[in-house]
């Protein structure tokens, strides 16, 4: 992975926390407030509701880069090397396909949400949903990655492991690799 690819992932892990740090005091503020003096800030539930969109669009790419998705890895693991080539080229191109789907509609949906501001703060709510176009696009890319490294016979034997279940350990450390079930204890 390139630095710049490593920077940018690094930044994007750095945001998350912001986010998820952000509406845990926003929403922690306001249960204060309201239990306290029985009032709050409708401006911070509104905020939260927001970080809460970007946090887990932003995190659908982060996510799909570290190969931490959801996966029907139970299936894969029976196949050979081969049939995992296979079954990761069709499994790319399906999420490559979804990704453009999504891409699209939040481009099309964009012009409406533009019209439209957030009843509290005034936000564009094309703020709000556009993080479609940046996780469909960052996932387009990942994929594109991917699958030009599959038909350029780039794919390592540790990420055709990972596809079937087979988990390298995160930290590189001497432990055995898990299969799909398995629970490393």
């Amino acid at each position: 992975m390139s630095r710049a690819s490593q920077l940018f992932f690094r930044f994007l892990d750095i945001l998350l926390a912001l986010l998820i740090a952000s509406m845990a005091l926003m929403v922690f503020v306001n249960v204060v407030m309201r239990y306290t003096m029985n009032s709050g800030f409708p401006l911070s539930d509104e905020l939260s509701r927001f970080a809460f969109v970007w946090l887990t669009f932003i995190g659908a790419v982060v996510v799909y880069h570290h190969r931490q998705h959801m996966g029907m890895e139970t299936v894969v693991a029976q196949f050979g090397d081969r049939g995992r080539l296979v079954l990761m080229g069709i499994s790319d191109l399906m999420i490559l396909g979804c990704a453009g789907v999504l891409t699209h509609g939040t481009w099309k949906q964009l012009p409406i949400n533009a019209s439209m501001s957030a009843p509290v703060s005034g936000l564009s709510m094309a703020w709000v949903y556009g993080i479609g176009l940046f996780t469909g696009a960052g996932i387009i890319l990942i994929t594109l990655e991917r699958l030009f490294r599959l038909a350029t016979g780039r794919i390592t034997t540790a990420e055709l492991r990972g596809f079937g279940g087979e988990m390298e350990d995160l930290y590189d450390s001497p432990a055995k690799s898990l299969k799909a079930g398995e629970r490393g204890e």
